[in-house]
């Protein structure tokens, strides 16, 4: 078979994306003592899994849905002595990104290179809550943190491979807590909110011109954003973590017909147990809750858009859960732990839309 010029460079191309050889011998691609603190998954088959052994980090990729691993060049981010999340983003096969919370490196590559990434007058101490990309954009959120009068929750915005982003005018919002979330996928929200007494939500569908919108939830409540969904936006209302008590607080899905329109409740909240840890919808009628409370580790989903809610325990008296993701109506992800906790940590998957869980295995 005669390849054309452009056959060629697309298998160039397929071969300089996120992945690096395979190593022949098993034990030297996952190290003794791996422990995962974030994974990213683009497809059911293909994802990512940053961890440690001890202190050094290390970058896996399966292109089989985990039966083999790679190793890809990690970036120089150490474990925080603050036991921060160090959380792995991979857009696409070229671009990812790693934070811990403070410091951010960014890849354009497939992981060849990494290097800094900055948010302009950021002043700490600071924490970014979100990095993605949409439309060709970087975007960011970040909250500074610690002052007791005055504090700001920001979106930042800059072109792919950017070394600084820029602060965007007129999104971020002030207060003696601020918070706020982002999300991709269909186009881009952006939500803020202080105090739970105010808050923000904007819409676009080119993550460069934004549109105020209806929010999501009462401004009383915090929002966690997914992406859009068969054309439905599912969202969540958080309530208080104090109320109703300790250890327990009111999450309602929401759902809207359309970016920038108006938000309907579900049918039920979904149970009480537990503060929130993570949300991420699968359709537009499948979403899962990550949440902990008295030492365990749970997972509420739903498969009727919040009607009824299933009650998953994963395991008990571990280091919280994260990257609670989907990347179709049934394949989803977390990590349960973290690799500096005294039980270490794991990633779980699903590939029936959260009715079960099982732990991946790195070999």
């Amino acid at each position: 078979m005669t390849l054309t010029r452009c056959t060629v460079l697309a298998v160039a191309a397929a071969a300089a994306l996120l992945s690096a050889p395979a190593v022949a011998d098993a034990a030297t691609v996952v190290p003794a003592g791996f422990a995962p603190a974030s994974t990213s998954w683009l497809t059911t088959q293909h994802g990512y899994v940053l961890g440690y052994a001890g202190p050094t980090p290390y970058l896996l990729e399966t292109t089989d849905g985990g039966a083999r691993w790679s190793r890809l060049a990690a970036p120089p981010i150490a474990l925080p002595d603050n036991h921060n999340h160090v959380a792995l983003t991979v857009a696409d096969a070229r671009h990812a990104f790693v934070s811990d919370g403070t410091l951010i490196q960014a890849t354009t590559d497939g992981g060849r290179h990494w290097s800094a990434v900055t948010l302009a007058g950021l002043a700490a101490p600071s924490y970014l809550s979100k990095i993605a990309i949409a439309d060709g954009r970087v975007l960011a959120l970040a909250s500074t943190l610690g002052r007791p009068d005055h504090n700001t929750t920001q979106l930042y915005t800059g072109a792919v491979g950017a070394k600084i982003l820029q602060p965007v005018a007129g999104m971020s919002i002030d207060g003696s807590t601020t918070y706020g979330d982002l999300a991709v996928g269909g186009g881009v929200q952006v939500f803020v909110g202080s105090g739970y007494g105010s808050g923000e939500y904007w819409t676009s569908t080119d993550a460069v011109h934004f549109t105020a919108s209806p929010l999501p939830c009462d401004a009383s409540k915090q929002t966690l954003l997914d992406g859009v969904r068969q054309g439905k936006v599912l969202n969540l209302c958080l309530g208080d973590p104090s109320d109703p008590s300790p250890g327990h607080m009111h999450k309602q899905l929401v759902t809207a017909a359309a970016l920038g329109v108006r938000y309907l409740p579900s049918d039920a909240e979904a149970p009480l147990a537990g503060i929130i840890q993570g949300f991420a919808s699968a359709s537009d009628q499948n979403a899962s809750i990550a949440a902990t409370g008295g030492g365990v580790e749970l997972l509420y989903s739903t498969t009727d858009g919040g009607k009824t809610w299933q009650t998953t325990q994963l395991d008990e008296d571990r280091f919280g859960l994260s990257d609670l993701h989907f990347v179709d109506y049934a394949f989803g992800t977390v990590v349960s732990g973290a690799p500096d906790a005294w039980n270490g940590s794991a990633v779980y998957r699903t590939t029936d839309s959260g009715h079960s869980w099982q732990q991946l295995a790195f070999k």
